[in-house]
């Protein structure tokens, strides 16, 4: 087992948790949505106690990573790659995630990469949006506040999950020409 659904189990414990309804980690457990977390050791302050294990701390952090690279693996030919307001940690996963899953001979192409945050940053830049993507796919570069940004993002999913629902399988929006 990872670390994400062991945390992301926890919420499950019968345990009320503040916010626990707006949780993401909660929100994925209950959808069966696999979560990662990528652990750098030294980081969190909760590496400094007594009983704080690297030999598990890494265990549970590669099983992620494994797992992360089978979720990159699914990309391929239109998923979407989010990194919201990561400047190290997660480009680094990511590229090396990329580099796995092409290495392995696995198609990875025409897939869209997005980063978030409220300055670009050098290492999102290349290790999300241009590395990646420099064969093929679509690279998007968000700069904002994550209070405003994150909630318009969500807005306008919902708004197209909504209309695509309301449209026939297999029918595309029509553009306007007005503006």
């Amino acid at each position: 087992e990872g670390l994400g659904h062991f945390i992301s189990r926890s919420t499950d414990r019968k345990i009320e948790f503040p916010y626990q309804s707006m949780s993401v980690l909660a929100g994925a457990y209950s959808r069966k949505i696999p979560v990662t977390v990528h652990v750098a050791l030294g980081t969190d302050i909760i590496h400094a106690h007594p009983q704080a294990s690297g030999q598990n701390l890494g265990k549970v952090s590669y099983h992620d990573f494994r797992l992360f690279c089978s979720m990159a693996r699914e990309l391929d030919g239109g998923g979407v790659f989010l990194n919201i307001g990561s400047a190290v940690i997660l480009p680094e996963v990511f590229l090396k995630a990329v580099s796995v899953v092409r290495n392995l001979g696995n198609r990875l192409e025409e897939f869209t990469t997005a980063n978030l945050d409220f300055i670009q940053h050098h290492r999102p830049t290349q290790n999300v949006l241009k590395r990646p993507t420099q064969n093929s796919g679509q690279a998007i570069a968000l700069t904002g506040h994550h209070e405003i940004m994150i909630p318009l993002l969500a807005a306008a999913l919902k708004a197209s999950l909504e209309a695509s629902a309301d449209r026939p399988r297999g029918s595309r929006l029509k553009r306007s020409s007005k503006q």
